[in-house]
């Protein structure tokens, strides 16, 4: 793989529902970067895995990595709780990861060239896929403030889900991404700690902005 030289490289993790996707969009339409939500990935395998489980093979998902666009990962079919599991099951395979490293190291270093950079999110971005980031963050909130967006963004889908059952999921989510053997979510030292607990969309944002402007402007 070639690297274009002289982007904007943002790599971003963070656990459920901490505002890490909504930091990203904005990231990349202020700055033009092309952005991929990493998990959404696993998402799409996951969702793969539940609906046909004898066609769920390692060609069959290099196959898919091969012809996968950005637009893919939009479905709204990707965000339910089953998917979710589904996706933190597959996440801790070792030759899947591999295969979708290999795609996230190319949205990454090598994005269309009407993309000053990239922004990546995810649960190994910092510590695995863009380790030599220019930005590096790792987006934070207590478990309860994410379990109540969740809940937020799902309910309309949902009718009949509780918050309890979203918060028990967060807790599940959150144990597996943070135990698993490979590629377990961390924060490493030179990642910037951004806590959305008690702070908005647009005040994140404007810290996130602060940080990134203070150095491109140097």
């Amino acid at each position: 793989m070639k690297k274009r030289k002289n982007i904007i490289t943002v790599a971003i993790d963070s656990p459920a529902a901490a505002g890490a996707g909504s930091q990203a969009k904005l990231i990349s339409k202020h700055y033009n970067l092309l952005h991929l939500d990493t998990g959404r990935i696993y998402r799409l395998i996951g969702k793969l895995k539940l609906k046909n489980d004898k066609n769920f093979t390692y060609s069959k998902i290099r196959k898919i990595m091969k012809s996968l666009k950005i637009n893919d990962l939009k479905n709204k079919n990707l965000l339910s709780d089953k998917v979710a599991t589904s996706a933190s099951i597959i996440a801790k395979d070792k030759a899947i990861r591999k295969i979708v490293h290999d795609f996230q190291k190319k949205c990454a270093y090598s994005p269309p060239k009407k993309f000053s950079g990239s922004v990546l999110d995810g649960r190994d971005i910092t510590s695995v896929i863009m380790k030599k980031a220019m930005f590096k963050f790792f987006i934070t909130a207590d478990v309860k403030t994410r379990a109540k967006r969740r809940f937020k963004e799902l309910k309309p889908k949902n009718k009949s889900l509780t918050y309890n059952e979203v918060l028990k999921s967060i807790k599940k989510r959150d144990k597996s991404d943070y135990n698993r053997k490979i590629s377990p979510l961390k924060k490493t030292k030179d990642s910037i700690l951004i806590n959305s607990t008690n702070h908005n969309i647009s005040s994140c944002f404007l810290k996130i902005k602060h940080i990134m402007d203070r150095k491109l402007k140097a």
